[in-house]
């Protein structure tokens, strides 16, 4: 029986997500699982695109932050797909909701850590042993700049970034023995949906390089991640953020 290698994108349905599952397909040949949480159509998008460049995929449906939710979904993908090895999880899903922290509302400190750290432990965890079983594996997380140096406004983001960014250094020590890797990228000012509405001249200013970067930028540093070629790179967390904070 040939076994289908595959890759898991959350948050996958725009955004740097988007161009993760297109150069996990196409570069690394795996079929790759969009993860979205409610925008069908721009779940659909992305899998077209994965198509159009030859590569192949499927979108699945679920909120990372709810564990009921992930762990239906996850179960019943492996159970009609006995023999696909799940050997990549880019844990990408992420929002914001920015706000000075004393009137920060419950519901938005909630969300933003349910979606992020609550998110990483759903489903990283629905696949770690499988992984450890097979002895190969990479975690790749997705985290930011606002975990490494906290960014005023954000708060709740910055504190849900930091935890990834310490789950991913323990994690890491855990299963290394395994040969799996567990890593995360920490982007800047990354041109997508995020910073729109926001005041570009401003930004600029904070960065050395002059410019926002590039989704396609950040899929590279996760490809190369998912590669074999980073197997001795475990624990890391990369700042891609143009020298804002390095």
């Amino acid at each position: 029986m040939v076994k289908l290698r595959c890759a898991l994108v959350t948050g996958g349905s725009r955004g740097i997500g988007r161009i993760v599952c297109e150069k996990l397909a196409v570069e690394l040949g795996y079929h790759v699982l969009i993860n979205y949480k409610s925008n069908d159509q721009a779940a659909l998008e992305s899998l077209a695109n994965v198509t159009s460049l030859g590569g192949t995929g499927e979108v699945i449906k679920f909120d990372v932050g709810n564990h009921q939710d992930v762990h239906q979904a996850l179960s019943t993908w492996s159970a009609k797909n006995s023999a696909a090895i799940m050997e990549v999880i880019v844990n990408n899903a992420g929002v914001a909701r920015d706000g000075l922290f004393m009137w920060m509302s419950e519901e938005d400190w909630s969300v933003v850590l349910q979606t992020s750290l609550q998110g990483f432990y759903n489903v990283t965890n629905f696949f770690i042993q499988k992984l450890l079983r097979n002895r190969y594996g990479r975690v790749i997380n997705i985290v930011s700049v606002s975990g490494m140096k906290g960014t005023a406004g954000q708060v709740n983001y910055s504190a849900a970034k930091a935890g990834v960014v310490g789950a991913t250094k323990a994690l890491a020590q855990e299963v290394a023995k395994r040969n799996v890797t567990v890593n995360a990228v920490a982007p800047g000012f990354v041109r997508t949906d995020m910073i729109k509405g926001m005041e570009e001249s401003d930004l600029l200013k904070l960065i050395p390089a002059n410019r926002f970067g590039e989704a396609e930028e950040v899929a590279d540093l996760v490809c190369f991640l998912a590669s074999k070629k980073s197997g001795y790179i475990t624990g890391e967390v990369i700042n891609i953020n143009g020298g804002i904070y390095s």
